[in-house]
């Protein structure tokens, strides 16, 4: 069965395969969402096509294909198994409105048992049960009947099993089906599915966007029904391979390898720790080395990043690893990813801050440690003494969970919460909500914040130098946040000049056009992009046009919205704040009104 042995051999054969089906090629977006307020990290390959789906055309029409580089945070604590990853990669394939079941259905089945050659009689599927809001998917259960999966082979699930989203509280969602492999014995292959068995893997998911949930929690059919579907990468290699643990896999084992030298011991005798360790430092190389790369921090993907490292660096000191080694096992990632040139670029910042944060927690490690053994005596830790143990030692309070939950100990979250509440205006509770996915938020206050983040850019480079460029946004319906290349702090009177020229250009009721032209073409025409990012070659271009300017523009910038169509819609503009985030980069608050 193996032909394909490696990860760019599994994303080349898919990516041709659905060329060869009519769908684009489209590039692996930043894993830092570009306003959504909702998501800390690109989760899964629909985020960056969240408008698309919900409606507007694509550039490159009604069928896509790519592999999207994701961040996962809410399975960090599961960490530690055969599967669990926080840095994934994910094939896809969409249908924006165009075909549906029975297409998608059979290009699955064709490329698991053709290209992949995987035995028919090795594949099981489950389908959506049905429920009072929705009835249940008999026609995806037929389609598979009819390629050749037996009865025996197909069941029925709940919704918490076979149904996606909505993301957040509302918007697009629907059933799903869902492909398994059997990675058993071939001579105990048994007749019959059993969802439970874990010898059956999932490899692959078919998501039928055909509902919207209202706020009342009513399904509403929509105009336009979309296929969304996921394989990881990582899992199907493993599969391919005939191995039951991801992390033997030629994406983990040099990973793997290293850990095994620096700390003298064998991964099969301390294999939860040999794989958090690569889990998290692979994921903090592709955060640092993204093109929107953040520093470790206290918020935000900031905060994440920090989590990821520190447990790291405990758990190698449970291995007995001497001295700092994050940069040693992070030399060993780029080689794996030679295609995210991303990463090549910016090695130097990767290693600088992962020295820098390695070098900033083992200062304190053993203090905190040590300060953990006295305040965990008892069976609950408070909140007072978990936030001391943040505020002096640098524990995440994930850290701390965890230590005490090792010692059969609990800690006092909610007086936790109203601790770090007094310390700074973010909780955990408040934290873990942002780490849960969700749609981009498109609300008519959103497209006013939106189109005036694009005036903000092209009137920073003229008060300021030409050479601004972005290096991140995100726009909630209640502000603004854009962060720009800038090297000091702006004066009272460029600030205001900003926002003068902001308002003037809002004042004048100038025409906000949308476009889509090849990428070469709207660079050509004087279109801006962000710094570093990777574009497809059509893309969307906003240009508000000024008839009174020589090249009869003020901003032209590749974008895929949300937008208003005249300036004149957005209202007054006013900066609330303006501070730096780290060397050489600052930020900008606004509102409308």
């Amino acid at each position: 069965m193996v032909k394909i042995k490696t990860r760019w051999e599994l994303i080349k054969a898919y990516v041709e395969f659905f060329k060869s089906k009519k769908h684009h090629e489209i590039p692996s977006a930043s894993l830092i969402p570009e306003n959504d307020p909702t998501v800390l990290f690109t989760t899964a390959g629909m985020h960056p096509l969240v408008s698309y789906l919900q409606g507007q055309r694509h550039p490159y029409g009604r069928r896509l294909v790519n592999a999207q580089k994701c961040i996962r945070t809410g399975d960090i604590d599961e960490v530690g198994n055969e599967t669990h990853h926080t840095f994934f990669e994910m094939l896809g394939n969409w249908s924006l409105g165009d075909y549906w079941k029975k297409d998608a259905i059979e290009f699955s089945f064709e490329f698991l048992t053709r290209v992949l050659e995987i035995p028919v009689e090795r594949l099981a599927v489950s389908c959506f049960a049905g429920d009072e809001t929705a009835p249940r998917d008999g026609e995806s259960a037929e389609i598979w009947k009819s390629l050749g999966i037996p009865e025996e082979r197909i069941v029925f699930l709940s919704k918490s099993e076979n149904w996606w989203g909505p993301a957040g509280e509302t918007g697009p969602c629907g059933p799903d089906t869902e492909m398994f492999y059997w990675i058993g014995p071939e001579e105990v292959l048994p007749e019959k599915f059993d969802s439970e068995d874990k010898n059956w893997v999932e490899i692959w998911n078919d998501v039928f966007m055909q509902y919207n949930r209202t706020k009342e929690g009513r399904y509403e059919s929509l105009s336009q029904k979309n296929v969304d579907t996921g394989m990881g990468v990582e899992r199907t290699i493993a599969v391919l391979l005939g191995l039951d643990d991801n992390y033997k896999t030629p994406m983990f084992w040099p990973i793997i390898e290293e850990i095994e030298l620096l700390s003298g011991k064998k991964y099969e005798d301390n294999k939860k720790e040999f794989r958090i360790i690569a889990d998290h430092i692979k994921a903090a190389v592709f955060i640092l080395g993204d093109e929107r790369g953040v520093n470790p921090s206290n918020l935000g993907q900031g905060y994440v990043l920090r989590r990821l490292i520190r447990r790291a660096i405990r758990y190698g000191k449970i291995l007995g690893i001497e001295g700092d080694f994050t940069v040693n096992v992070a030399k060993t990632v780029l080689p794996i990813y030679p295609d995210y040139q991303e990463l090549h670029r910016n090695h130097k910042f990767i290693y600088a801050e992962l020295e820098e944060e390695e070098k900033r927690f083992r200062q304190t490690l053993e203090k905190g440690l040590k300060m953990f053994e006295k305040v965990a005596k008892d069976e609950i830790i408070s909140g007072r003494e978990a936030f001391l143990l943040f505020q002096s030692f640098g524990f995440p309070i994930e850290m701390t969970v965890e230590l005490a939950n090792e010692r059969g100990a609990k800690v006092d979250l909610e007086e936790y919460n109203e601790e770090f509440k007094k310390h700074q205006d973010l909780s955990r509770t408040s934290s873990a909500g942002q780490f849960k996915s969700g749609l981009a938020d498109d609300s008519e206050q959103t497209k006013k914040l939106h189109t005036a983040t694009h005036l903000l850019v092209e009137a920073l480079k003229r008060v300021l130098n030409a050479d601004v460029k972005q290096k991140g946004s995100n726009i909630t319906p209640a502000r603004s946040r854009f962060d720009f290349s800038f090297e000091r702090k702006l004066t009272d009177e460029e600030r205001q000049a900003v926002e003068d020229l902001v308002n003037e250009k809002i004042s004048r009721g100038l025409e906000v056009k949308r476009e889509e032209v090849p990428l070469q073409e709207a660079f050509e025409a004087g279109a801006q992009g962000e710094f570093g990012a990777k574009y497809p070659d059509v893309v969307s271009v906003y240009t508000v046009v000024e008839p009174d300017e020589e090249k009869g523009y003020f901003s032209k910038e590749i974008c895929t919205g949300p937008h208003v169509r005249n300036t004149k819609d957005i209202g007054k503009f006013k900066i609330l704040k303006e501070e730096s985030v780290s060397a050489g980069v600052r930020r900008v608050k606004s509102v409308v009104e």
